[in-house]
């Protein structure tokens, strides 16, 4: 065992998020001092496993967590199985149609405020309330959608988009790529039954372009949304705010996929097109069409030149933003925090860093759990850390999942 070893690193990572001095673990574990003092500076060859239980134990990880050998689970695992039944259901697959009794179906109106509260949900990061929501209204919407009248089945079909929409939403936060592209797809297809074809089309093509960024499939993503944006884009004098905030959107999308293939000088461009039309558009706003604006364009330049390694850029950036004119989602905010303060760690500010990664906690604090880069940001501060920081330093490390919220 040598320093900067898993187990010496993980050690005094996991004492220092639980906010511990090494004579305060040691007296949890009932081991010396000197172990753990040794452990940390790699200076022991050998450790006994019941040490190490004892340890892990106190630390409230598991021993496989110390030695390095399992990354920590995800703060608040959530069950998925009925998003995935309601996501793949339907009347063409034998044994996984939705079966309703006549009086169990609910009304157009009825469905649109149910999708309404479930996009709330999504939007301000609530996964535990959309996962148990989101369900129903896609069975419902589903169903309202094969048997309405004809004067309400193409309204039906719109919400059915937008469900399946927030359902491959919801399946790419959580890492189910494979089911936010079923998701999407469907999205895709009813949105072309709907009273509104193109502009539905359209928003369900940006959800698509997200899915095959999140795959890897640059290339695809990029085209996919280009075409999308310029099939929607919004004459020089049309003031249509939903029209204006798809298209944004959707170079949002393709720039970000650009840019992650290395294409800075198009990611720019793709940006570039996309601030004009929030400038045009004046006001920030956020439905389930799109959330948009001259903010919401700022931020996301602010999040392209940190993506691109200019940590520096970033930061001047931020401290030139407009400030919200309207409505900015909260989880839009708390993203804009983790990357600023992702940034000043690689600046090494420190204290900065630390206060933007408490802001985006309380902007949205259900939402920054399943963010990479917050762990990743919270893991860098731990690391450089000389000693323990106190009880709010200790209670970010919980909430980022550097180590479950209480000790066992």
């Amino acid at each position: 065992m040598t320093a900067g070893s898993p187990i010496s690193e993980n050690l005094a990572r996991f004492r220092k998020a639980r906010d511990l001095s090494q004579e305060q673990l040691a007296a949890a574990a009932s081991v010396g001092v000197d172990t753990v003092a040794r452990i940390e500076q790699g200076k022991r060859s050998t450790c006994r496993p019941a040490t190490l239980q004892r340890l892990a134990d106190a630390l409230g990880v598991s021993v496989e967590n110390l030695l390095g050998h399992v990354t920590p689970a995800s703060p608040g695992r959530l069950d998925v199985a009925a998003l995935r039944h309601a996501v793949t259901a339907g009347e063409h697959i034998p044994g996984l149609d939705d079966f309703a009794e006549p009086d169990e179906l609910i009304g157009l109106d009825q469905l649109v405020a149910a999708a309404h509260a479930a996009w709330r949900a999504y939007v301000d990061g609530r996964h535990g309330v959309l996962l148990d929501a989101l369900p129903a209204v896609l069975t419902d919407a589903r169903r309202l959608a094969r048997t309405a009248p004809a004067d309400e089945k193409a309204g039906a079909h719109r919400v059915l988009s937008t469900a399946y929409r927030l359902g491959a939403g919801l399946a790419g936060r959580l890492g189910l790529d494979d089911l936010a592209w079923t998701s999407a797809e469907r999205a895709l297809t009813a949105a072309r039954e709907s009273d509104a074809p193109d502009i539905e089309t359209a928003i369900s093509l940006r959800y698509l372009a997200w899915t095959l960024v999140r795959q890897g499939r640059l290339d695809d993503a990029e085209r996919v949304a280009v075409t999308a944006a310029e099939r929607i884009q919004p004459g020089m004098l049309d003031r249509d705010p939903e029209r204006a905030g798809v298209f944004g959107n959707l170079l949002f999308n393709a720039a970000t996929a650009a840019l992650s293939a290395g294409s800075t000088g198009r990611a720019d461009d793709l940006l570039a097109e996309a601030q004009a039309a929030a400038v045009r558009a004046r006001r920030d706003s956020a439905s389930e069409a799109a959330i948009f604006g001259p903010r919401v364009a700022a931020l996301q330049r602010i999040d392209h030149a940190a993506r691109a390694g200019d940590a520096e850029e970033a930061l001047r950036l931020a401290a030139e933003m407009p400030a919200a004119r309207g409505d900015v989602p909260a989880f839009w905010e708390a993203g804009h925090r983790l990357r600023l303060a992702a940034a000043s760690v690689e600046l090494r500010r420190d204290r900065d860093a630390l206060a933007y990664l408490a802001e985006a906690r309380d902007l949205a604090p259900d939402w920054v759990r399943y963010q990479p880069l917050g762990e990743a940001t919270m893991r860098r501060l731990l690391d450089r850390a000389p000693r323990r920081r106190g009880a709010d330093f200790a209670a970010l490390a919980a909430h980022y999942g550097v180590v479950s919220s209480h000790p066992r």
